[in-house]
């Protein structure tokens, strides 16, 4: 039924240009790489986030067993990307990061995940930050952290958060069926209180809050690495209140080697689907509205083997990641593969995915075509539009390889319009709030959300392609239920909205 949905609403309109990128990370002051052994076979994520308010997309990259890096964007609009090295006080064995506005001063703070105790950096001016972790009573343990996720519960101005650990490294018989637990902080007077353990643990590589069945009550989704579990193990749904996992009746046990986690709406129905990266087949699930079914092979996005090459072994596949690439209206999905190190049953030369969604629904292999299908070990990416020209960018973080940084350069797209949020009571940037976009006789829908990916995330506005249309109309349903009224706005800029409608 959903695929016939999804038919339903394919736009005629012609079908655009091949997508096109020339990477950008030659013009880096230094290569930047995410370095690392045994304890950095997973992890190397990126951060994307505006840090000094002049609307340029900022990194905060993963570095391993290396400092990780503040990089500066100084691109000029529609220019050329090009990035400076930002002053920040060397972290090493760092994982990802995750930027959200903790404690509601409107700028950006980041979660730094890592291979020992966590750290939070609290964001200052000019792309300046200060460890704030024991400021903020955050009282993190010598763990190997590989997921995060943040939400605003009600009646709280500061975020609820959660962080996912892989194997308990204090485990002599480990690393097999050795997986840690996780841990949630709750915010307790301008502060948190010490973690709830979210117990049993299936060595966690991913996990999002999310409204998955738009109720206004966010659960916690978490996607684990079987391979350490080895057995006994599953996907795993959390509620919040009471804290406590779904019961079986609520939610079917599977498992698979999970990776990353990405959610959009691809059907128009306006419930998220979920994609989830594994080794072999990536699994994208329409979600039913009580509970997800696994989407047909023809629909082109389970990417289970190399599509270059004559490795005919399965992939693995890391961080995943929807957005309108050519601003046809239809979203795309990239997703970063790479061999967890020399793993033989799982191929070596793996290059990373663009899958372009057609008119039809079904998605279509381009990382080849757009140049972007390179097979070193990729891990963790994001997709931004670093340089004002209205297009998505990528940003992939290798293992043992330098970061790629891929200008869009594809020619003939659509129009577009980015919608930032700008939210009351502690939660500037609205997380948890949805915005519906429409136009002609089309509706998108957004969740604004912390989490997901493969330790990466970012904060910025979001992206709709409109195609062929100048125009749309926006609305957006706030945190605390409020709906806003439709509208009317000018295609190809950002516009940012508040409660009270449009501040810029």
């Amino acid at each position: 039924m959903k695929t016939l949905f999804i038919l339903s609403l394919a736009l005629a309109t012609p079908a655009l240009a091949d997508p096109s990128f020339i990477n950008r990370a030659g013009a880096l002051p230094a290569p930047v790489i995410y370095a690392g052994e045994w304890e950095h076979f997973v992890g190397g994520g990126v951060a994307i986030l505006d840090c000094n308010a002049d609307a340029r997309p900022d990194l905060f990259v993963a570095g391993g067993t290396a400092p990780a890096a503040l990089l500066v964007n100084t691109t000029a609009p529609k220019g050329d990307i090009t990035f400076a090295t930002g002053d920040i006080s060397p972290i090493t064995d760092v994982t990802g990061a995750y930027p959200l506005d903790i404690n509601g001063d409107g700028m950006m703070d980041l979660a730094v995940m890592r291979v020992g105790p966590d750290v939070f950096l609290q964001g200052e001016p000019d792309c300046k930050f200060h460890d704030a972790t024991a400021e903020w009573r955050l009282q993190t343990g010598d763990q190997w952290s590989t997921a995060f996720s943040a939400t605003w519960e009600k009646g709280q101005s500061w975020p609820t958060l959660a962080i996912g650990h892989y194997v308990d490294r204090s485990r002599p018989d480990g690393p097999f069926e050795a997986c840690d637990t996780n841990s949630l902080y709750r915010p307790q007077s301008g502060g948190y209180g010490a973690a709830e353990i979210l117990s049993p643990g299936y060595c966690a590589l991913s996990m999002l809050f999310s409204d998955w069945k738009r109720n206004g009550t966010p659960d916690l989704r978490i996607s684990n690495d079987r391979h350490y579990y080895v057995r006994g193990g599953y996907e795993e749904m959390w509620h919040l209140n009471p804290l406590a996992p779904y019961a079986q009746s609520e939610w079917p046990r599977f498992s698979l080697w999970g990776m990353g986690i990405a959610s959009r709406d691809i059907t128009g129905d306006g419930l998220p689907e979920v994609m989830m990266t594994s080794m072999g087949d990536q699994l994208l699930q329409y979600n039913t509205g009580n509970g997800f079914e696994n989407v047909p092979f023809t629909l082109g996005t389970y990417a289970h083997q190399p599509y270059s090459g004559d490795d005919g072994r399965p992939s693995t596949g890391w961080h995943a990641e929807f957005g309108d690439v050519d601003n046809d209206g239809r979203d795309d999905l990239f997703i970063a593969k790479g061999n967890v190190d020399q793993m033989p049953s799982n191929a070596i030369h793996d290059p990373n995915n663009l899958l372009m969604q057609g008119a039809d629904g079904v998605f279509v292999e381009k990382g080849g075509v757009a140049g972007i299908g390179t097979t070193d070990r990729s891990r963790g990416a994001g997709l931004a539009d670093l340089n004002a020209d209205g297009l998505l960018d990528i940003v992939v973080v290798n293992r043992r390889a330098p970061i790629e940084i891929w200008q869009n350069t594809t020619a003939q797209t659509g129009h577009w319009l980015g919608v930032a949020l700008r939210g009351p009571r502690g939660n500037t940037q609205a997380v948890g709030a949805w915005v519906e976009l429409r136009y002609g006789d089309k509706v998108h829908a957004r969740e604004v959300t912390v989490g997901g990916g493969h330790v990466s995330g970012q904060a910025g506005p979001q992206h709709f392609g409109l195609g062929a249309h100048d125009s749309a109309e926006v609305r957006v349903i706030w945190p605390d239920g409020t709906v806003g009224a439709w509208l009317p706005v000018g295609a190809d800029r950002v516009v940012t909205l508040g409660p009270d409608g449009v501040i810029d």
